[in-house]
């Protein structure tokens, strides 16, 4: 048996406290060609789902929250409860296949059985189909939800951004923690050196939980963004070449999760002006999940994450100024502290009794929530196209949860050659959930013509402060 840890649990707590939230995350692989048949693709996705061991666990609460959660086996688990099959309605264009996803990922998963499903979508147009890996937040995170469709594949040793993004990290110096010398007369210096870097860190963690507490004390500007969650869903997605970005991240020398935050402000700064509302600096502070997972841990089923509250620039009309106004803001909140302090917050809150930390998650989540307006995550994909059975998967698309007063929320996946956004939204909030992913491309575009401006400018001797220099 292995107890959930306080974040895993939370994620059980916010739904509990909210009978319109499903916190379930996803992923849609389409896929070439037709599906194969039914009872083989459940013979193989039922053993290849089967290689995790949570696949068939289910959780066991304890009454009055007096221990965590634990996961137990199931001992009347059955694969057709958690492999099914749908069809979308003629012309199963990708209108038709949003609206199923988003019909599948409102519907909570059932807590009686393990918190999983796989649904094999047919009959989508481009004579393709479809598998929509659903998983509740409790179990994964993006990158450990990404793995688990890897899984999936026809070969599951595929690598992803994040273990590159991981190999990178460990083969950069930085300061850190040193061990102590094995020599006695060093012994001294070590000690004075290991309590100056534990300060600073101490320091820094502390600014960082002052500037996360200060902001979500701080209310956001009022919009129709934010506010009571209902219970239908609608989704989108936008997809842009994963080389595009690149070259104007390397171009203005930011990010491609810069580059990619950018976009997003250039949308939701469309949206506000759609509803008639004035773009203000503090009209979208946003929750950016930032992974602490280790390349260790990679393909272990948890939540392994810390957080970041930045204010997206939708105040800023041009592009470039605001590509350059994220960056900055970015920069300013990894030296803050935030994700530090997050992170201890969350190890933190493992060594405190479960029912003081179960009891006051349930009486936060009640409360209002008008700081933060939206979530945006960005995990890292597969670097290499993935296949199924022998069927090329053609497109990755990400599905993030929407909760605690975000009516809108976006997942931003990579995959091989691409960029993927997948908006979930509240159905009745935000009814131009296609003309936000339509935004991101756009975004996406301003930013990409504005290199050739660059290239033009430097011939000239100057380099624009905007997109209008």
């Amino acid at each position: 048996m292995t107890h959930l840890t306080t974040l895993d649990a939370g994620f059980l707590e916010l739904e509990d406290t909210d009978h319109h939230v499903s916190l379930a995350i996803g992923a849609v692989a389409v896929l070439a060609g037709p599906p194969p048949e039914f009872d083989a693709l459940l013979d193989t996705i039922g053993a290849r789902c089967m290689a995790d061991p949570r696949a068939t666990q289910v959780l066991r609460t304890h009454p009055l929250d007096l221990t965590a959660p634990e996961w137990v086996d199931d001992p009347a688990f059955d694969l057709t409860h958690h492999v099914r099959r749908t069809a979308l309605p003629h012309p199963g264009d990708d209108a038709a296949l949003s609206a199923e996803i988003a019909s599948i990922m409102e519907r909570r998963l059932d807590r009686d059985r393990p918190l999983w499903e796989c649904w094999v979508i047919e009959e989508l147009a481009e004579y393709r189909w479809a598998l929509l890996i659903k998983v509740h937040h409790a179990l994964a995170d993006g990158i450990a939800a990404t793995n688990l469709l890897i899984g999936l594949s026809d070969d599951a040793n595929t690598t992803s951004f994040a273990s590159s993004i991981g190999a990178a990290k460990r083969t950069r110096s930085r300061p850190g923690l040193a061990l102590p010398s094995l020599n006695p007369l060093n012994w001294l210096a070590d000690s004075v050196r290991f309590s100056a870097t534990a300060g600073k860190i101490a320091l820094r963690a502390a600014g960082g939980a002052v500037d996360l507490t200060a902001s979500l004390l701080r209310p956001a500007a009022p919009s129709s963004l934010n506010g009571p969650v209902g219970d239908l869903r609608r989704y989108s997605s936008a997809v842009v070449k994963l080389s595009d970005v690149d070259e104007i991240a390397h171009a203005f020398g930011t990010t491609i999760n810069d580059v990619a935050l950018a976009a997003v402000a250039d949308s939701y700064r469309a949206a506000l002006l759609r509803r008639g509302l004035e773009p203000r600096p503090d009209s979208l502070r946003t929750l950016v999940p930032v992974s602490v997972r280790g390349t260790e841990a990679l393909d272990v089923a948890s939540n392994r994450v810390s957080l970041m509250l930045p204010l997206l620039p939708v105040d800023v009309a041009d592009p470039l100024q605001r590509l350059r106004a994220v960056h900055e803001r970015l920069t300013v909140a990894k030296s803050s502290g935030q994700r530090q302090a997050g992170s201890i917050l969350v190890w933190a809150t493992n060594l405190i009794p479960f029912p003081v930390t179960a009891w006051t998650v349930r009486l936060l989540s009640r409360l209002p929530q008008r700081s933060v307006v939206t979530v945006v995550t960005n995990v890292p994909g597969p670097r290499q196209p993935l296949t199924v059975m022998g069927h090329k998967v053609v497109r990755l698309l990400p599905i993030p949860p929407i909760a605690v007063g975000f009516r809108t929320g976006i997942a931003i996946f990579s995959y091989a050659d691409e960029l993927a956004f997948g908006l979930l939204v509240d159905f009745d909030a935000a009814p131009d959930v296609d003309e936000l992913a339509a935004g991101i491309e756009r975004g996406v575009r301003r930013l990409h013509r504005l290199i050739t401006t660059k290239g033009r400018s430097r011939r000239t001797g100057g380099l624009p402060l905007s997109s209008n220099g």
